[in-house]
């Protein structure tokens, strides 16, 4: 069977690790990597939508993705215990007509004791913003520099 480490059961610091890797994935928006970090199986609720299986994953993402346009996540632990993680996060991207939005949220992760998610639940809010209002300055292409700040740092 497949291992993603850090497996549970979870510190404060392999839970850190696992958050920004779950970060830097999704930042990389390639739906099939992203799919990988969950097993066959897994189950999702995303605002109103649910999703079963990594098949699914890959289709959800590959359509968020080309509805919010250059996207950029930072996530931040909330809290965990051995095999669960909570995050709060917020992306920032715009649609096609130029319009740019912040999507706040927090999601709540159970873990397969190898490393693999089994669970994902998300409860996301969209707020729209001024393109000078935007927080989250790195090339869209890549994960989130060691030297940007988190949403702390940022006052989120």
């Amino acid at each position: 069977m497949q291992t993603r480490p850090p497996v549970p059961p979870f510190t404060r610091d392999t839970a850190i690790v696992k958050v920004r890797k779950a970060e830097d994935a999704w930042n990389g928006r390639d739906p099939v990597t992203v799919s990988l970090a969950y097993t066959v199986d897994s189950w999702w609720r995303n605002r109103n939508t649910f999703v079963q299986g990594r098949e699914q994953i890959v289709e959800f993402l590959t359509a968020k993705w080309a509805s919010e346009l250059d996207y950029r996540l930072i996530k931040e632990l909330w809290a965990y215990t051995e095999d669960r993680i909570a995050v709060r996060f917020a992306y920032e991207w715009h649609d096609d007509a130029g319009q740019w939005f912040r999507s706040h949220g927090n999601e709540n992760w159970q873990f397969t004791a190898e490393g693999l998610m089994r669970y994902r639940h998300a409860s996301i809010n969209d707020q729209a913003i001024t393109e000078s209002e935007r927080k989250f300055h790195w090339d869209a292409s890549g994960p989130r520099p060691a030297d940007h700040p988190g949403l702390s740092d940022l006052g989120l």
